[in-house]
């Protein structure tokens, strides 16, 4: 854990711990809350939706506790949004975490998901309050202050996850804060007037009157959940039709998922948005997917190519780019697949582009590939060039071949000790032996 994140969260901890005790202390519940009683039905509705928390693409882990703790805000004031907030929303992975257990929260990470939960939770209460301070009725007045009150829970826990998620992984707070709402900015910020309409029925009908809104909830909750499995299912797709390629031919096998790791890994070092990241993970999966349009004689020969067969080789980017472009939700990918084998310098394929005019995403893709090709297998190398010869060649060919500032990012990376930076060598192979030929063909991917 880096320093900057250890001073995060003992800083929001600290405020947390303070906010929750001042407003304790200093500000009485509201009526409307109905005592113990209420604070304990509302603090059992915010365990219930922190029951089956989801974790998103980017890492960020979502529940639909907003709701419940909004209307808890609306009708105790800030002691009770403290209270609820603070109990309610431990969950599972807590407590398997402080009893040692494998799949647990560690309790410094236990500690700032609750600051991060009652910072917000107890802002957003003194913003009801001072909006509205009479005694809280289904007014218009009470819809406009939790209204307020929900985009200003919602920012600030949405800061306060990204700030963690991005030192914690080493990303920029803009792409964290972006991809987050991008996510579930919308549906969350909605939830805010399902909590008013929660606590008016609670003011109404008390707690029986809340009980029909769990159903509003597990829906978005379950909303949450199509996403990640539809995103999971095609990624797994993605994925089967990279190993069609990569089955052709045993030399390549994993190739694909290799790049596609060092290819994300790289992105991230550059500070890559979250789309950037998903492009360069799908489009290290297929770019070679037009290899399946290339024939065996071509694609498998152990020898050199010939000028012909080298020109049908090159084609694989285009015939690549063809395959995917039916595939709406892969346009990002396109350039990836078209451009991964351009050069800095002008000399590579299929549309001799030059420089910055080789899409980034592209240019990190290739460099990622070139590295994997030299440090696997391959039929006219297989003893696999070392780390330090991969790295001497990157360089060798860096402003000619590969974009400087990405092998620069490179060198930053591979000094973290990646797995991926090991040589790959099929199982299947591991007893064969062929001389390596030139390093020249060991940076042709």
């Amino acid at each position: 854990m880096s320093a900057r994140l250890k001073a995060l969260i003992g800083l929001v901890g600290a405020l947390a711990l303070i906010a929750t005790v001042g407003v304790v202390l200093a500000i009485p519940l509201r009526p409307e809350i109905v005592g113990i009683w209420g604070l304990l039905f509302w603090t059992g509705a915010v365990a219930l939706g922190a029951t089956a928390p989801v974790k998103m693409a980017g890492g960020t882990v979502v529940d639909v506790t907003i709701a419940p703790v909004l209307a808890a805000a609306a009708l105790g004031g800030p002691a009770a949004a403290a209270i609820v907030a603070l109990i309610g929303t431990v969950e599972g992975r807590e407590i398997r975490g402080l009893l040692g257990r494998s799949g647990g929260i560690p309790w410094y990470g236990m500690l700032y998901n609750h600051a991060a939960i009652v910072l917000p939770a107890v802002t957003a209460a003194i913003v009801i309050q001072l909006l509205v301070q009479h005694p809280f009725t289904p007014t218009t007045d009470s819809l406009a202050a939790v209204l307020a009150a929900g985009l200003v829970y919602f920012g600030l826990n949405n800061l306060l996850t990204a700030l963690a998620v991005a030192l914690r992984e080493d990303r920029s707070v803009q792409a964290v804060l972006i991809a987050n709402i991008r996510q579930f900015g919308v549906s969350l910020a909605g939830l805010a007037p399902l909590a008013w309409l929660m606590a008016a029925m609670y003011v109404i009908a008390g707690p029986i009157g809340v009980l029909p809104f769990a159903v509003p909830l597990y829906a978005t909750r379950s909303g949450y959940k199509k996403v990640v499995e539809i995103r999971d299912m095609f990624t797994q797709t993605v994925k089967s039709l990279a190993s069609a390629v990569d089955a052709k031919d045993p030399y390549t096998a994993g190739h694909s998922v290799r790049v596609q790791l060092i290819a994300k890994d790289l992105g991230a070092e550059l500070r890559c948005s979250d789309s950037e990241l998903e492009a360069l993970e799908w489009g290290g999966l297929l770019h070679d997917i037009g290899k399946i349009g290339i024939p065996d004689a071509i694609l498998l020969k152990q020898g050199s190519l010939t000028k012909e067969e080298r020109q049908m080789m090159n084609l694989h980017p285009v015939k690549g780019e063809e395959i995917i472009r039916p595939v709406e939700k892969l346009k990002p990918e396109l350039q990836i697949i078209r451009h991964h084998h351009e050069w800095f310098n002008g000399s590579g394929y299929p549309d001799r582009l030059v420089g910055h005019g080789i899409p980034k995403l592209a240019r990190i893709l290739h460099v990622a590939d070139a590295f994997e090709a030299m440090t696997a297998a391959r039929p006219y190398r297989m003893t696999p060039l070392s780390e330090r010869q991969a790295l001497e060649e990157l360089h060798k060919y860096s402003g000619i071949q590969f974009d400087p500032e990405i092998v620069a990012a490179f060198d930053r990376l591979i000094a973290r000790r990646p797995e991926w930076a090991k040589p790959n060598i099929p199982e299947h192979l591991v007893q064969r032996h062929i001389p390596r030929l030139g390093e020249a063909e060991a940076i042709s991917a």
